[in-house]
């Protein structure tokens, strides 16, 4: 059998050199990114290993800084919040849109990068880029009417997750910017480092006011959520580190936006349009379901079952996953993957546990992928590889029961009454986004009005959206403003006095009309 290749192009030394040469003052002599604080390149800290899911190649260096450099770097973000509070909006327009035209011009090597350090297939990959030059696109346009009767908040400092380091990350800090504010973000621990280095160096380039920092989140909180001098701190990462987070926040003068994890689930009642459903499910593993909008728990009516497995099963047995880099020759393209490796090999060994732990517990092993070797090179390290699972009446004191995987891992709850099946939606007291999968239009409008989710579906699957469309949560999923479109403007600005911002606050919750 002829093994594959990592296609021409795309290996891991040429990427970084074609790095090195686009953005030389982001790294240091070895090719290791540095932080950005003050304006200047440099603040190399502790260097901890930085390797790849694909296969463990050491990609870099992490460079970790302390708490003191840290405070350094909050406090010299904020002073520059008083020359660009006071900028011109249409000066701000056109940096962040001469930005956007730079990351454009090197929306390939940026994927390339991605691609790499957290595992997206090619498309996935681009799509993240994507999403982010069009979504800022569209808030350049838009910004004169968001920023009526508004006035620049202060330095917005941003802790986010590895799965979008571009369409969420980046995207945030841009918009923010053009609001009128500073900005300060932490590059997550676990991936995005090359991508995000690159990306605002070239936002630097261009004169926005963007510092990015690296090291332990637990480390430099003291910092960047309690920092006197941070205004507004965006949050997107997991339940406890958000509670943390909001604990601190509650009794101080600051914005916020904590994003946190709920179990997303796909309630299915009196339903017979399966080829729709299976093509929506297939949808739902790209990254193997890493992402805060994955549906992970299918709650089926009981009479369905047979039916829904028949739809579901093909589904499962039809992914392909693999290393997102290999070719058959040359020539050939980029394999069109549903996932490849998820973000590390910790996170496949924590869900090994946890699946071990509900099947120990009683639950029911429905499907078990296999991974295949003509997917991979020989002798490749495959440990962050993880093929998808089902797993049918989870016991309800197993911590799967009530926690949302991140991974291409299934849980589903067969019922017999339209009560039994909201009950199990809600199973973790709020959430991102649900879906409900019924002929019968009036009586799933019912079902929707009861799950407890931000965005409910009506037979389709719901995402976190772009440019004018709402994002936010309920429950204990979302803490603080709510964001997308003019709500993440609102966010980061300053309105007339007395102003309630739609958002879930500890006193009060205000939710748009449409969502």
């Amino acid at each position: 059998m002829k093994h594959k290749i990592v296609a021409p192009g795309l290996e891991w030394p040429r990427l970084l050199e074609q790095a090195k040469a686009l953005v030389p003052e982001a790294f240091d002599e070895d090719g290791n990114p540095l932080n950005l604080i003050h304006g200047e390149w440099g603040f190399p800290g502790h260097p901890k290993p930085f390797l790849s899911p694909i296969d463990g190649t050491m990609l870099g260096n992490y460079p970790m800084i302390d708490l003191d450099t840290a405070r350094h770097a909050v406090a010299a973000a904020a002073a520059e919040f008083s020359a660009w509070s006071m900028t011109d909006l249409s000066e701000r327009q056109q940096r962040v849109d001469a930005c956007v035209r730079l990351l454009r011009q090197h929306r390939d090597l940026i994927g390339r990068l991605l691609m790499w350090e957290i595992g997206k297939p090619y498309a996935q990959a681009m799509t993240d880029v994507d999403r982010c030059i069009s979504g800022v696109e569209w808030y350049v346009e838009q910004i004169p009417a968001m920023m009526e009767g508004r006035k620049p908040l202060g330095l917005i400092s941003n802790i986010a997750s590895w799965n979008y380091p571009l369409s969420v990350l980046v995207h945030a800090m841009l918009v923010q910017t053009l609001a009128g504010n500073p900005v300060i973000a932490k590059t997550p621990s676990d991936g995005g480092l090359f991508a995000l280095t690159v990306s605002i160096a070239l936002v630097r380039r261009c004169g926005l006011p963007v510092s990015l920092v690296s090291g332990s989140g637990g480390r430099l909180s003291e910092a960047l959520v309690r920092g006197p001098e941070v205004a507004c701190l965006a949050f997107v990462g997991g339940k406890t580190n958000g509670r943390d987070i909001a604990a601190s926040l509650y009794d101080r003068e600051k914005r916020y936006m904590l994003e946190m994890e709920g179990i997303n689930a796909y309630g299915i009642w009196q339903f017979s349009q399966w080829e729709m459903l299976a093509k929506q499910l297939r949808r739902g593993f790209d990254y193997g379901k890493q992402r805060c909008t994955a549906y992970v728990r299918m709650v089926v009516q009981r009479q369905l079952f047979p039916q829904f497995l028949d739809a579901y099963l093909p589904v499962l047995k039809s992914l392909r996953i693999g290393n997102p880099t290999l070719v058959e020759h040359p020539d050939a393209p980029l394999p069109a993957l549903d996932f490849g490796p998820l973000i590390n090999s910790r996170k496949v060994d924590e869900l090994q546990v946890l699946i071990s732990e509900a099947i120990g517990g009683g639950a029911i092993s429905l499907y078990q992928g296999t991974l295949h070797d003509e997917d991979f090179l020989p002798n490749q390290d495959t440990s962050a590889y993880m093929a998808p699972v089902s797993l049918l009446n989870v016991p309800r004191n197993a911590r799967l029961y009530h926690n949302e995987p991140f991974g291409p891992v299934d849980t589903i709850v067969v019922v017999d009454s339209v009560e039994e099946l909201i009950t199990e939606m809600n199973i973790s007291n709020g959430c991102l986004v649900a879906s409900v999968a019924c002929d019968n239009d009036r009586l799933a409008q019912q079902i929707a009005a009861e799950v407890r989710a931000f965005k409910v579906g009506i037979n389709t699957i719901r995402s976190r959206g772009d440019r004018d469309e709402v994002f936010g949560g309920i429950g204990q999923s979302w803490k603080g403003c709510f964001v997308g479109g003019r709500y993440l403007v609102q966010a980061v600005t300053v309105g007339s006095p007395g102003e309630r911002l739609y958002g879930n606050f500890p006193d009060y919750t205000l939710l748009p009309e449409q969502r």
